[in-house]
């Protein structure tokens, strides 16, 4: 059973198999003799002889009584067959077994083409699954050089066939195959942001994985030092020189802490870092109420990611995802179990460089092999700024508004919102430019003291929570910022908004 939505694909390889000079006696008659579709029916595709049979039954009938014959070994290709599996026919499903016997015992050999994986239980240990991986830069590359050559592009630079190659990583070769065309018709050449941006709307449509532009820098968040320098100590590790080093490709990062302090932020500061595309995950569509849907999605991801590679992969608040796993079996059959061991191999083994960056804000939920090291590279706790951080987070909202942080008093601003998270604090400046908004002004200081006045921190009101928190973060993980505890209690310090 060949799973895969690009059926031409499928057809060249099966043909590049039977033309090669190397093939085994096997392969060399690994080419197809007939082909049964619900439009077509049975064709001979030696003879060119059709027979109608828009009956799947039927088709299998015909198909047997070929397959008892003293007649030359048959490849049967069977298109749209799993349309039908779904309807449980026993009738279906036995003919299926019958002429799978014959065939064995007659030397012949089916194959059926589709784009779903899984199959009913009384045939998945009767038929074998090869899964065709998305298309490299080499296929690509055939894809690019047809839409080239058809367009009539000459002298297309070497630099720029490289950068739309890259940009068309992670499509199929059809999906590739109308991103250039769509280049060539808005731009009458190839422009790699042109592929980008269909790549970013192909992948956003498909529901599992979307491409986030990366415009946040580690210079948009402050505070966060420990953090941010060992990020810029593994941006160079995805480099040919570091695979020349003999260096690993780093493996991820898993950044747990208080919410609205500003991880988020950082998973998207890490793909500029890096200089990497940065993918992001949404676990909860994972999961599917299909049976197999959720272990096949989170294959789709897999092998998106490591079709991109290198990338970033960011996993936001993973704990919602995986925090059932324990429990599982009896709540939804297993299936969090599967795809949450299924993650954490991946995790373990993966040799693309895809770097995963998750965040947890209850880190008590997430398993405890999640954390152990192999997974992670690392881990790190951030915690509430404190008056330092507080004042760099206002210099840096502030101007992220189109203010400037001179005009304003940034450290009598920090001593007022103790316990104020970077999210908060931009949102006390977004409430005092509302302010100044509906009065025909500029929000002033004492307008933004005014907005931290009305406001309750989160901190405030899960205060046990925050230091339980803590006190798990204490030895088990790094802390993002370098400096000790303040008098004031915040015993970390971090960056801005979440």
């Amino acid at each position: 059973m060949a799973n895969t939505v690009e059926h031409p694909t499928t057809l060249s390889i099966l043909k590049s198999v039977h033309q090669n000079p190397r093939r085994t006696r096997f392969l060399d008659r690994l080419w197809i003799t007939s082909t049964v579709s619900a439009t077509e029916g049975l064709v001979d595709v030696k003879e060119g002889r059709v027979t109608p049979c828009p009956d799947p039954l039927e088709a299998l009938q015909l198909l047997e009584g070929m397959f008892s014959t003293d007649s030359p070994r048959h490849v049967v290709l069977l298109r749209d067959l799993q349309l039908h599996l779904d309807q449980s026919d026993p009738m279906l499903f036995r003919r299926i077994k019958d002429i799978l016997r014959i065939a064995k015992t007659n030397g012949h050999a089916l194959i059926l083409l589709g784009c779903r994986l899984k199959l009913p239980p009384e045939l998945e240990h009767e038929i074998t699954h090869v899964d065709f991986n998305l298309p490299d830069p080499t296929q690509l590359g055939t894809v690019l050089d047809g839409i080239v050559k058809s367009a009539k592009i000459k002298n297309l630079h070497e630099v720029t066939r490289e950068s739309a190659l890259q940009s068309a990583l992670g499509l199929t070769s059809t999906e590739a195959e109308n991103a250039f065309a769509l280049s060539v018709v808005e731009t009458k050449g190839i422009d790699h942001t042109v592929i980008a941006r269909e790549k970013a709307r192909t992948l956003k449509r498909n529901g599992l994985v979307e491409v986030v532009e990366a415009t946040t820098s580690l210079e948009d968040i402050g505070g966060l030092s420990n953090l941010k320098d060992w990020l810029n100590r593994r941006a160079g590790a995805f480099s040919d020189y570091a695979k020349t080093y003999g260096l690993p490709a780093p493996k991820g990062l898993l950044i747990v802490g208080i919410p609205g302090t500003g991880k988020s932020l950082t998973a998207k500061a890490t793909a500029g870092a890096f200089g990497l595309p940065l993918l992001r995950l949404d676990m909860g569509c994972v999961f599917g109420g299909i049976v197999g849907q959720s272990e096949a999605n989170l294959r789709a991801v897999i092998q998106t990611a490591e079709a991109i590679a290198p990338c970033v992969l960011w996993i936001d608040e993973i704990e919602k995802g995986f925090s059932g796993s324990k429990s599982s079996g009896s709540t939804d059959g297993g299936t969090s179990s599967r795809v949450f061991g299924s993650f954490l191999s991946w995790m373990q083994e993966k040799t693309k460089a895809v770097f995963v960056v998750a965040t947890a804000n209850d880190v008590s939920k997430l398993p405890p092999e999640y954390l152990r090291k192999g997974r992670f590279d690392e881990m790190f706790f951030v915690d509430l700024p404190d008056a330092l951080e507080r004042a760099q987070i206002w210099e840096i909202v502030i101007a992220r508004h189109g203010r400037k942080p001179a005009s304003f008093d940034t450290e009598t601003l920090a001593r007022a919102c103790e316990q104020f998270t970077g999210a908060e604090i931009e949102a006390a400046f977004i409430d005092a430019m509302h302010e100044a908004y509906a009065d025909g002004s500029e929000p002033t200081t004492k307008d933004i003291l005014a907005a931290i006045r009305d406001t309750i921190p989160l901190a405030r009101l899960m205060d046990a929570r925050i230091t339980e928190l803590r006190q798990w973060a204490k030895g088990r993980a790094r802390e993002a910022a370098s400096r000790p505890a303040t008098a004031t209690g915040n015993t970390r310090r971090i960056s801005a908004m979440n």
